[in-house]
């Protein structure tokens, strides 16, 4: 038994455990000018080749037996670090790394990094830089995060001024979206047209969208994992940016030096100001805020608080008014009990809130979702061939589907409360990451959520537990009518579901520049958005599972080829998928989804697949660089009757879902001209989103009525646009060059940035309505467009 046990041992962990003694190099790597932690640096040591990434937190461990070695730290927009150490005992560092004082597409990266992500067994996976966002065209000036991961593979949205995203044929609902690890609800501005991340903020940006590890849950599309940035904790700096309709400012520095720093960060919209002097008493404008004070306590504790606040208004000659936006707050704990056990403890609150002030209908209506996170997180660096990541976090929910409340004392509107709803989600996670021979690499895990939908609440109760009836006579679908109720009390569980979540990637090195990889996950989604949109909305309402709403239920598959070309400075990902969901709600025809406290008799269970092939070819190095993304996929979904006498929803068959997109090509390109001069443009092609025509009319007391066939199956017009941007560093002074200011680190920095929107003109189509014209009484269609060419300048400045 012990032999077997030793032998298992040295599978797991490597043999050279009994073959000599091993020594733990660990640390953090740092900026070297404002002390901020480097996420994703990769660290390699030259000879054992053997390389491991820094976490989200800026610290790596890796284990190696006595001796001398060569350690090369990497990572993008810094010059590449290398030092050689005696590892004769367990070794703790803390490196800086200088930036260069180059451009982006000017950094070199060693092919050892490269071979790093080659072998890696994490596939469908995009990260970008903020560099890279920033020099992205965009429109009215103002940097998007959301705007910029449009162009990557798999991703869509609804088009222009839609919020959200859609990832291989999910709906935005079935993204988890974190900032700092906590879960932002909206993530969009003036209802699309921006997003709710400063830029300027923003550390770190990776998208999954499949292969997901077991320490993300509760989405089942994919997890965009943001992280600001912690703050100079050496010196005090500001930036910020002044746009046509939109200014932000950012300031950062030390608490106490090179401990602890802030890091604060505002921005706000003021075109309705315009709006204004012209008379006009319409408005709509933004503002939030990003917060974050990071504080090392001693070298094995540190502290983080973060937040972020942000509100939208809008409002129409004062008689409507509508207010929406998220607020977060994060408190962190690092702890490191040895220099292979490093730990994080998060408590967080999250809270999005929706408000409306309907003054000519005399009430005011508030809903939104707040919940409560504590997470605890290990990651275990066992030795450089395996390593164990496992935690826990429990989630309580509490849900204000709406409330109504008299606008004055004239209003005679009598104050009304949708009934509140509560649910806890807790889940344990286990994931290993494991290197077998020198070809081979592997992550696997288990995460098991569990959710309980929770009282007090006095539920509908209907005949054969159907809340949706079948009309015969009409063939329609119609609400059931309660046979009676019962009441759940606080805290008493009203349903309650578990669900084991298995995860696992492989990836086969061919050689040091090509690989095979593959990955399947299983994911648990026990919230729904519930809207009839094809994007978000803020009038939107989340709902738990329960007795009547069933978790989503995903199983995704991927297989994938992954080659770097000409040392470095081409690479090429090629990627297939296919998933399948269960208990995917679709709506019933006319159903009426707003203030609506028994949202189940309005809701059909179905199930949904989507597949497709995607491409992304990447030039990397030299004075142009970007990349071009291409996604073949298809999105469907099915709700078949309940029985042999239902029809279900379109007779049954597949139909398109609202976010099916045939074609998605996008092209991403910057050119450095000079030290002053960089220009870009995106290029994005689309099919048309999926929609239901009218297929006649009939006429009913001299009224045109349309009758429309089958749902989804036609499209809006292809969707296009061209956008260029320049970008404008002024020459520095002769006195500041003499003074060695011209590596762009001293002093006041600034840039101007031009771009243009929509190149050509294309009027891309939101939506098409049909009508009858009053004067020929012809019927026609009319199409709605957001945006047509839009220039704009920014002027952003650092001191």
């Amino acid at each position: 038994m012990k032999n077997f046990l030793f032998w298992l041992l040295c599978l797991l962990i490597g043999p050279s455990v009994a073959a000599q003694q091993n020594f733990t190099l660990s640390g953090t790597i740092q900026d070297e000018t404002t002390n901020e932690t480097l996420i994703g640096a990769s660290v390699y040591i030259v000879e054992t080749k053997a390389s491991v990434p820094t976490n989200e937190y800026g610290f790596f461990s890796i284990t190696l037996p006595a001796g001398t070695y060569t350690i090369k730290i990497s990572y993008v927009g810094f010059s590449d670090f290398s030092e050689t150490v005696v590892l004769d005992k367990n070794l703790r560092k803390k490196i800086a790394m200088a930036g260069t004082s180059q451009e982006l597409n000017e950094v070199v990266i060693e092919s050892d990094t490269k071979r790093a992500n080659i072998r890696k067994p994490e596939m469908s996976v995009n990260k970008l830089t903020v560099a890279e966002i920033k020099r992205m065209p965009v429109v009215l000036g103002e940097t998007d995060v959301l705007k910029s991961i449009l162009q990557l593979p798999g991703v869509t949205n609804a088009g222009e001024g839609a919020s959200g995203f859609n990832v291989r044929g999910g709906a935005a609902d079935q993204n988890l979206i974190l900032l700092d690890e906590a879960t932002i609800y909206n993530s969009s501005h003036l209802f699309g047209f921006f997003s709710v991340f400063n830029s300027d903020a923003i550390k770190d940006l990776k998208l999954y969208k499949g292969g997901i590890p077991a320490r993300f849950g509760g989405r089942v599309s994919s997890v965009l994992d943001i992280y600001q940035r912690e703050g100079n904790s050496k010196e005090f700096h500001a930036s910020g940016g002044i746009g046509l309709i939109s200014s932000r400012l950012l300031a950062e520095g030390p608490i106490t030096k090179d401990r602890g720093s802030f890091l604060v960060a505002g921005r706000a919209s003021y075109a309705h100001l315009f709006l204004k002097l012209t008379d006009n008493d319409n408005s709509a404008y933004f503002y939030d805020l990003n917060a974050k004070l990071s504080y090392q306590l001693n070298d094995n504790n540190r502290m983080y608080v973060s937040g972020y606040f942000g509100r939208d208004k809008f409002d129409i000659s004062d008689s409507f008014k509508n207010t929406y936006g998220n607020t977060v707050l994060n408190l962190r704990w690092n702890h490191l009990f040895s220099e292979k056990l490093f730990t994080n403890v998060s408590m967080i609150y999250s809270d999005y809130y929706y408000g409306l002030q309907l003054d000519f209908l005399g009430f005011n209506w508030d809903s939104g979702i707040k919940n409560f996170n504590f997470k605890y997180d290990f990651k275990h660096y066992l030795s450089n061939n395996f390593k164990l990541f496992y935690g826990l976090n429990a989630i309580y929910y509490d849900f204000n589907p709406g409330e109504i409340t008299p606008s004055g004392a004239e209003s005679g509107i009598n104050a009304r409360q949708l009934e509140q709803k509560y649910a806890f989600e807790p889940a344990l996670y286990l994931e290993a990451e494991q290197s077998i021979g020198k070809k081979i690499t592997v992550n696997y895990g288990l995460r098991y959520s569990l959710f309980y939908r929770m009282g007090s609440q006095t539920m509908n109760l209907y005949a054969n537990d159907q809340p949706v009836s079948f009309n015969q006579q009409l063939q329609i679908y119609e609400k059931a009518t309660p046979i009676g109720t019962q009441s759940y009390g606080r805290g008493e569980t009203i349903a309650d579901f578990n669900n084991l979540e298995p995860r696992a990637s492989i990836a086969f090195e061919i050689n040091d520049d090509q690989s095979v990889k593959a990955s399947y996950n299983r994911m648990a989604q026990y919230l729904h958005l519930i809207s009839n949109t094809s994007s978000p909305t803020p009038l939107d309402v989340w709902a738990p599972s329960d007795n009547y709403l069933k978790p989503q239920l995903l199983n995704q598959y991927a297989l994938g080829y992954f080659r770097n070309f000409k040392d470095d400075a081409y690479s090429l990902e090629a990627e297939v998928y296919y998933k399948t969901l269960k208990n995917r709600l679709d709506y019933i025809d006319g159903a009426d989804l707003i203030a609506n406290d028994a949202i189940e008799q309005v809701v059909l269970p179905g199930k949904s697949r989507a597949y497709g092939f995607e491409l992304l070819v990447r030039k990397n190095k030299g004075k142009l660089n970007g990349w071009v993304s291409y996604t073949l996929s298809r999105s469907e979904q099915q709700t078949p009757g309940r029985n042999a006498s239902e029809p279900g929803i379109n007779n049954g068959g597949w139909y398109k879902s609202g976010y099916d997109k045939l074609h998605n090509l996008a092209v991403t390109a910057s050119y450095e001209l000079s030290k002053k001069w960089t220009f870009g443009a995106n290029f994005a092609l689309q099919s048309g989103q999926p929609v239901t025509y009218p297929k006649g009319y009939y006429e009913f007391q001299g009224v045109l009525v349309p009758s429309y066939g089958l749902r989804n199956e036609d499209r809006l017009p292809a969707y296009h646009h061209l956008d260029i941007s320049a970008t404008y560093i002024p020459t520095r002074g002769k006195a500041e060059l003499a003074e060695g200011k011209s590596d762009k680190k001293k002093g006041w920095q600034s840039e101007w940035v031009f771009s243009i929107y929509n190149l050509y003109n294309r009027m891309n189509s939101a939506s098409i309505s049909f009508r009858q014209n009053e004067d020929t009484g012809r019927n026609e269609a009319v199409r709605l467009s957001i945006f047509g060419v839009i220039p704009s300048v920014t002027y952003n400045f650092k001191f």
